[in-house]
């Protein structure tokens, strides 16, 4: 009998995709320091993919611990431009900033997932996308935070592809369920290789 899945996240469209997928899964958010673990990693020169990475496993490690016979996914999505990573804003004024910055550039998103089973790490990918932005305007950004502050408060640079985020952009290269925070195909390729999943 194939072992349950825990998805390590509130996040809903990672619920979304993977529910759309035809994968049974329970849900049990995994609470750590996010701000914490990053700042230290950044300390040590930590490379943006491995900073997705650690914060990833930490999740799947902590609610593993718990459920030691399910496979866990940990997730975590981090976004990279010149060398620097944007956090969630924690205000309107802030995304507004995010989007100000980014706009008229390209910037990388990394999705990183790592799957820990009898608390141990089983396997784990990051996947990166290249999107760049279009030149917006000071209006235009403004009214789009207004409208789209409830929905992508919680999303690293300020959007979601699958709302009117998709209008912010001029090219987007990579995977569109990376943009989404969960690079659901190597998942599915992993537990259909298990023998987990059916096709």
């Amino acid at each position: 009998m194939s072992p349950s899945i825990i998805l390590a996240s509130s996040s809903q469209i990672r619920q979304s995709l993977l529910k759309n997928a035809g994968i049974a899964f329970d849900v049990i958010l995994a609470r750590v320091d996010e701000a914490t673990i990053k700042r230290s990693l950044l300390s040590d020169g930590a490379t943006p993919r491995d900073i997705a990475d650690a914060l990833a496993e930490h999740k799947a490690r902590k609610i593993s611990s718990k459920y030691p016979g399910s496979l866990v996914l940990g997730c975590d999505q981090v976004l990279c431009f010149e060398n620097q990573l944007f956090s969630k804003p924690d205000n309107k004024n802030e995304m507004k900033e995010q989007l100000k910055v980014l706009r008229g550039k390209p910037h990388e998103l990394l999705s990183a997932v790592v799957i820990y089973e009898n608390t141990e790490p089983k396997w784990r990918h990051v996947g990166s996308v290249k999107l760049t932005m279009r030149t917006l305007s000071d209006r235009y950004i403004d009214q789009y935070v207004e409208r789209n502050w409830k929905s992508a408060q919680y999303c690293v640079g300020g959007y979601k592809l699958e709302e009117e985020g998709s209008r912010l952009f001029a090219q987007i290269e990579g995977d569109y369920f990376h943009v989404l925070g969960l690079p659901l195909l190597e998942i599915m390729t992993y537990l259909i290789d298990r023998g987990d999943l059916d096709i």
